[in-house]
């Protein structure tokens, strides 16, 4: 199985992980604060900001762009991860739900059209692909699992 081929299928693989660990939860304990100052909720959010922002990237690497954004554009995750959260204030953790599985989908149609290539080691789509994706996806599937089994 070719580089881009194990990522894809690991994209598919560990969202489905995180929907599981969310199976179940309400608007209520999707928006209960547990880590700092987010939920569930707030997890959802930010992982469907990051989804959207790399889509362009993964387009412009499909493209033949040498780098698939500025250097520096994105030094500042938490900032980042706050605007995300503030564009979806008030949002219903349904929708945000909805929202999640619409970004996963994009972005993974997005990746799919990167040539093979760019997820080898070193390659230009690869840890970017696996940091808004997989990576992602297993960081914050753990929290909330871990969350769920100590009954907060």
């Amino acid at each position: 199985m070719s580089d881009k081929a194990t990522l894809m299928r690991a994209g598919t693989d560990t969202f489905t992980e995180l929907e599981q660990a969310i199976e179940g939860l309400g608007d209520e304990s999707m928006s209960r604060v547990w880590l700092g100052t987010w939920g569930v909720r707030e997890i959802l959010v930010h992982i469907s900001g990051w989804h959207r922002e790399m889509i362009p990237a993964l387009e412009r690497i499909a493209r033949g762009a040498t780098a698939p954004y500025a250097a520096g554009t994105y030094d500042d995750f938490d900032g980042w991860n706050a605007r995300f959260v503030a564009a979806r204030a008030g949002v219903k953790a349904g929708d945000v739900l909805d929202e999640l599985r619409a970004s996963h989908r994009d972005f993974m149609a997005a990746a799919r059209a990167v040539p093979d290539e760019h997820f080898g080691p070193g390659g230009a789509a690869r840890d970017l692909f696996d940091n808004c994706g997989p990576g992602h996806y297993r960081e914050h599937a753990v929290q909330i699992r871990d969350w769920r089994a100590a009954g907060r």
